[in-house]
């Protein structure tokens, strides 16, 4: 089983699009896939509802207790948790014990890199971060790779102790595929390609560091 904590104290970061992107990617792929919701919004939920038809329908799972970890199927093969908006390390504990890696979606900003510093601070606190065995990566969602904002954003993200693993292009097509309950590896239309380009780079370290 193969677990992903995708988080960020800062709101509208994009960790449900990333959380159901990812879930949606590995279910295509045919894993066995669950994806866990604490977010009070529920939107994973939702998200996985609406294609609960599909043949690669994805597991949701209440994340809003410890007791989530009973309701992990035991032939589970790949676990997305969808952390709540505002927790710090310490909330999200339970979900760090289990993670194999950390993923934390950032906007191209300065108000939302300066809010990421505290929570990245936290997670610098966390006895296997700390000792190395539990990788941490930076998401850029969001990117308007053609304004100088997004570029010196970027640029910032690159600096950090942890690695900027991937750039995500500002795109509505999640807003519409959050609506459908699909993922772009769902079509094989020129315009998804772009976005599963964008994607691969997050698969490619997710498989170096599991």
């Amino acid at each position: 089983m193969q677990t992903i904590l995708v988080a960020s104290s800062k709101g509208g970061a994009g960790k449900t699009t990333l959380s159901t992107q990812l879930a949606g990617h590995f279910a295509v792929s045919g894993k066995a896939t669950v994806l866990v919701d604490a977010d009070p919004q529920a939107s994973s939920t939702r998200w996985c509802e609406k294609r609960a038809d599909l043949d690669t329908a994805v597991l949701p799972v209440n994340g809003h207790s410890r007791a989530f970890r009973k309701q992990l199927p035991e032939d589970a093969e790949r676990v997305i948790i969808d952390a709540p908006a505002g927790a710090m390390a310490d909330d999200l504990e339970p979900f760090l014990e289990i993670a194999d890696v950390v993923l934390v979606p950032v906007l191209p900003s300065a108000i939302d890199i300066e809010a990421t510093v505290p929570f990245l601070n936290t997670l610098a606190q966390v006895p296997r971060i700390k000792k190395g065995k539990l990788p941490v990566g930076l998401v850029a969602n969001r990117v308007k790779a053609w304004t100088s904002v997004s570029q010196q954003a970027v640029e910032q993200l690159q600096s950090w102790p942890y690695p900027l693993v991937a750039q995500l292009r500002d795109s509505q097509a999640y807003v519409l595929l959050a609506a459908l309950g699909r993922c772009v590896d769902d079509y094989r239309s020129e315009q998804m390609r772009g976005h599963q380009d964008d994607f691969a780079a997050i698969y490619r370290w997710i498989k170096k560091h599991t």
